[in-house]
């Protein structure tokens, strides 16, 4: 169930066979291995995803041995007679069709052919608006603008015929610029796409920035393409240049410098300079000016690059329609590994467009292509998981959606190369919009105002590089994570404020909880404590050795007062200490909160959010607004793969802090454990178990749980998943008093995902599922184990027929544990009556056994009492709601009485009244007919009450004393009300559950 991300013996096994294979052929032929230049080597975002990354070192780990083994013989074989551009786009091609760690969750279903949606683009100056982003609802958005990525290098949009074009694609944040590029030069490599250039040179300019030592275009290219050192188009002879295309990702990460005297003029190729001057004087046209060069950059930096040396702009506007959302949407959970989908996947791609058609909040966040892979990476989670698929959890996919976003990026001001003024980007983010998001979850709001924003967000700023910080950040991340509130009319206030939300409801609790777990939310006596600790720790050790010196040659002992000084740093760290177990009870007390204990379990709120709620619903004011998410986030935070994550952004969370925030929870997790918490609370519980991905924790605290009960939650492939994972996180001798999945929704597909937790339970009760004869097969086999606890099977309310029924029976020769059996309302008829009775002499242990409520007839009913009356262990038998007629009630009431003096009396469960009396069972009957009326068939329940209420008025009528009739009256009394239900629930339109 636990796994950390490393490799197994088996996969390094396979590749050094895989080598060993290759090194006649190397011995053979000298062979040059040559890489993409530094960010083309993984791939560095997605969302949809772009661009190759240092995956290596990012992911922790090589590619999958099959993978590498392909790549390798690829790379190995003989090149020398080959083309040098067709190396280099058959290299391409390999690296930019490489799948980074976070798309392997899905399974390995997608590829960049089939998951690609083209986001819209405008060809647009920033100077045509204030703005520089386009709202996803805005309906009169220019189509003649709109164009595609082939088209901006169209030539008959080039004045000068002799210089090539300098396009400046720009866009927010998770608009798809990576994406646009990554898909640009595969379809180059393919031939499909721009087939006027010849040569293709991708460069990262996160990569270039770091390049200290001068070097000429010429080496630059050869340095990151081996096979492309010699080629003619670089050479600036004649006109070939006109050939090439160069790009610049993220020129963001670079500081150009136009002016002469930073970056002077330069036309020759092999000429030495830094990496910033060569891409100045590209852009210049004085090198290479044939050459047309693509540069993609973020909103900040548009102005970076003087306008005279753009030829085009053109913005990036992601998807501003839900058609472009829902075919992403499509591509990625529909079109799975070419199978063709279910009618699941088809209905909740349905839900999705119709929340997304009603221009919701979720509408308005996939307006970013990035929020649409969230969205897409959180329904597969939540509705494909399965024992097969790798470990995910939601805090894991939030935790590789704000790496792949953010992963390695500085919020740097003034010098680029200067580290006094670079910030971790998400660090930033946590003191700023996670304090924000931190407010709102401790005040129950979910929108802020611009005030708020002011106070939260760059408030206390001093310095001019702080806020020119703030000001990058304000432009170019901000709106990533807060958007305008789309319900304008509950949200915008008397004055006419805007009001701001999170993009996704559950960023926010994210952000808040990564907030709490770094330790940002320190209060005043923590800061001072810290800082006092640090100044006085420094200096204490010198000063106590000179006291020490003087105490001896003065010896006043007011010189020991000086040994207080040592007291500080362990002061200090007894309220680090306090700190972190009061982080454990925040998470306890946010897990557990009264008010919270009646809304839907953590996974349907996610869900909801998503799919949105179909049909009418209650207002919900603002303080109403339940954060259930964020305790769970904050236990996942600490799992040693999302810390791993978060390390790569600049967020550490130390191990020693995981130990003291664990050891503090597992105290208060055991002690709500003992409770009886509601199902849906419960199943809250176990999702932060599973979040936290800690085996000895889980077993700790699942040792003080007795009876897991999650009657009436809709259980889901992960729902099962995260129970069944638990479980097995228990020792083998760990046994439930009862697992209670009554009304679980549970199929037989979902049953074979928990069959492993039906070991650990002494009562099964899988009553009101959706269970059919084949899933008695499952049941049966779990009795025939030689170490079955199961004593109680509860299995009504489920078509199970007679055929399901025979299956059962199989296992009863075999089976020692069972006590008790409850087959009501399952569709049995006189057969499988008739062989029940045959075959229970063969399970001597059996006590108890409900077949109330089906189709058995009298005969049938007969013969099972007797072969019970017979059987050395069974004392009650249910057989009302049957085909009985009076006579054979009569007949049954008899036979369960003993024969003859000593003999076993078998309990008959057939009416409410016995002959002329009333049976001392009607009160179980009636309450189990009350709690069910409403999803049993309520015509036949309704004829049933009926003949009891006919049957206690005869009854009432043979006796004359007033008692007798007065507990007949009150009997009828309790009949009558239970008709009135039914009634009441048919005037409602109150259905019943179809079986």
């Amino acid at each position: 169930m636990w796994r950390f991300g490393r490799k197994t013996g088996t996969g390094v096994i396979r590749r050094r066979s895989c080598l060993l294979k290759l090194r006649p052929a190397v011995a053979q032929k000298k062979v040059h291995f040559s890489l993409p230049p530094g960010d083309f080597n993984g791939v560095r975002k997605t969302g949809p995803f772009l661009f190759p990354d240092r995956w290596i070192s990012n992911h922790g780990s090589a590619p999958s041995s099959s993978s590498a083994c392909f790549n390798m013989r690829l790379f190995c074989s003989g090149t020398s007679n080959k083309d040098p551009i067709e190396i280099h786009k058959h290299r391409l091609m390999l690296w930019f069709s490489h799948l980074p760690q976070e798309e392997k969750q899905f399974g390995g279903y997608f590829s960049p052919e089939t998951m690609h949606v083209d986001p819209l683009i405008l060809e647009k100056n920033p100077e045509e608006g204030r703005g520089l982003s386009i709202s996803p609802f805005k309906e009169n958005i220019s189509k003649s603008n709109s164009l595609a990525i082939e088209q901006i290098f169209d030539s008959s949009q080039n004045g000068n015929q002799g210089r090539g074009l300098n396009v400046l694609l720009y866009g927010a944040v998770g608009t798809g610029k990576s994406t646009v590029v990554r898909k640009l030069v595969l379809d180059w490599c393919a031939g499909s796409t721009l087939s006027q250039f010849k040569l293709m040179v991708p460069f990262s300019c996160e990569d270039l920035c770091h390049l200290s030592k001068p070097t000429s275009l010429r080496d630059l290219v050869g340095r990151k393409y081996m096979h492309l050192r010699k080629t003619p188009f670089l050479s600036g002879d004649s006109d070939q240049a006109r050939e090439v295309l160069f790009i610049f990702n993220g020129m963001e990460k670079m500081k150009l410098d136009f002016r002469i005297g930073s970056s002077e003029l330069c036309s020759d190729p092999n000429e030495a300079l830094s990496s910033g001057a060569v891409v100045v004087n590209l852009l210049r046209k004085y090198l290479l000016p044939e050459a047309s060069i693509l540069v993609t950059t973020r909103l900040s930096a548009v102005d970076r690059i003087p306008k005279k040396y753009v030829s085009r702009y053109a913005q990036i506007c992601g998807f501003n329609d839900p058609d472009r959302q829902r075919a992403y949407f499509t591509s990625r959970l529909l079109l799975q590994s070419g199978e063709k989908p279910g009618k699941d996947a088809e209905s909740l791609i349905e839900m999705l467009y119709l929340n997304l058609q009603r221009e919701s909040q979720l509408a308005a966040a996939c307006f970013l292509p990035s929020y649409c892979w969230l969205t897409c990476a959180t329904l597969h989670f939540l509705h494909f998981t399965d024992a097969k698929a790798p470990i995910r959890t939601l805090t894991g996919i939030y935790t590789s959606f704000l790496r792949l976003n953010f992963g390695g990026e500085v919020l740097a001001s003034g010098d680029m190369s200067s580290q006094e003024y670079r910030t971790s980007l998400m660090l930033y983010v946590v003191r700023t919009v996670g304090k924000l998001a931190f407010d709102g979850v401790t005040n129950k709001r979910t929108y802020f105002t611009e005030k708020d924003l002011e106070q939260w967000i760059g408030g206390k700023t001093k310095t001019d590089e702080e806020l020119q910080q703030l000001a990058v950040f304000r432009t170019d991340v901000l709106d990533f994570f807060l958007v305008p509130c789309v319900e304008h009319s509950r949200k915008v206030t008397e004055s006419g404020d805007k009001r701001y939300v999170f993009a996704i409801p559950a960023m926010q609790e994210y952000l808040a909880a990564l907030y709490v777990v770094l330790g940002e939310n320190k209060n005043a006596l923590e800061k001072v404590t810290k800082q006092v600790s640090e100044v006085v720790g420094q200096a204490s050790e010198d000063i106590t050795s000179i006291m020490s010196i003087l105490s001896k040659l003065i010896p006043l002992r007011i010189f020991a007062i000086f040994n207080l000084l040592k007291l500080f740093p362990k002061l200090s760290e007894r309220v680090s200490n306090l700190s972190k177990g009061r982080i454990a009870s925040t998470m306890a007390a946010e897990m557990f909160r009264s008010e919270d204990s009646f809304n839907e379990d953590v996974l349907d709120q996610v869900e909801q959010n998503l799919l949105g709620v179909q049909g009418p619903q209650p207002e919900q004011e603002a303080d109403t607004r339940s954060f259930e998410l964020y305790p769970i986030f904050m236990g996942g935070l600490l799992h040693y793969g999302n810390r791993r994550l978060l390390d790569q952004l600049g967020c550490d969370i130390k191990s020693t802090t995981v130990v003291q925030i664990t050891r503090s929870l597992k105290k208060q997790l055991v002690r709500e454990s003992h409770k009886q918490l509601p199902p849906a609370e419960l199943m809250d519980l176990l999702v932060l178990l599973y979040e936290f991905q800690n085996p000895r924790l889980t077993a700790e605290v699942l040792q003080s749980v007795k009876v897991i009960n999650l009657s009436t939650v809709r259980m889901t492939p992960l729902k099962c998943f995260v129970l069944s994972s638990l479980l097995d996180c228990t020792p083998s001798s760990f046994l439930l008093d009862e697992l209670n999945l009554s009304s679980c929704h549970i199929t037989p597909d979902l049953l074979h995902m928990l069959w492993p937790t039906f070991h650990n339970t002494r009562c099964l009760n899988l009553q009101f599922n959706s269970l059919d004869p084949e899933s008695c097969i499952l049941l049966r086999d779990l009795l025939l184990e030689s170490n079955c606890t199961v004593k109680t099977l509860q299995l009504c309310d489920n078509s199970l027929l007679d055929r399901g029924a025979t299956h059962l029976l199989d296992a009863l020769p075999g089976n020692q544990s069972l006590q008790k059996l409850s087959l009501m309302h399952s569709g049995l008829g006189d057969r499988a009556a008739l062989e029940l009775a045959a075959r229970l002499g063969q399970h001597t242990g059996l006590q108890e056994l409900n077949v109330a409520y089906n189709n058995i007839g009298d005969n049938a009913a007969i013969a099972l009492v007797d072969a019970c009356r017979e059987h050395p262990s069974i004392h009650t038998v249910h057989l009302y709601l049957n085909q009985l007629t009076d006579v054979g009630k009569q007949s049954l009431h008899v036979r369960g009485v003993p024969q003859e003096k000593g003999g076993r009396r078998v309990k008959v469960l057939a009416s409410v009244t016995e002959g002329s009396d009333i049976s001392e069972d009607w009160h179980p009957i009636l309450s189990v007919i009350t709690k069910n009326s409403l999803s049993w068939e309520r015509e036949r329940v309704r004829e049933q009450l009926l003949v009891f209420l006919k049957d206690l008025e005869w009854g009432r009528k043979q006796h004359l004393s007033f008692w007798k009739k007065l507990h007949f009256r009150r009997v009828e009394s309790v009949v009558r009300q239970t008709l009135r239900m039914l009634e009441k629930g048919s005037a409602t339109g109150t259905k019943p559950a179809s079986k």
